[in-house]
């Protein structure tokens, strides 16, 4: 099965940078459910996090960081 959705996360900084920045990584899963579980295990930990489906997958979906709750407690109703 190929990886359909992503979770983008920022990550901590390390040492000293010149210029600001907000590094951030980005991990695939191949469902929806997999995807929500490292999405809530980063929020936890405080970081921003937002979410989406992989191109071409359709319908297409992004969750943005102000939306990533509201995604995450949709699960926990069905």
């Amino acid at each position: 099965m190929r990886p359909t959705w992503y979770v983008t996360y920022e990550v901590h900084k390390r040492g000293v940078l010149p210029k600001r920045r907000s590094p951030r990584l980005t991990t695939t899963f191949e469902t929806e459910a997999e995807a929500k579980d490292f999405a809530r295990a980063r929020l936890h930990e405080g970081l921003s996090v937002f979410a989406g489906t992989i191109n071409p997958h359709i319908p297409r979906q992004l969750v943005s960081s102000h939306d990533i709750a509201a995604w995450l407690a949709d699960e926990q109703e069905e």
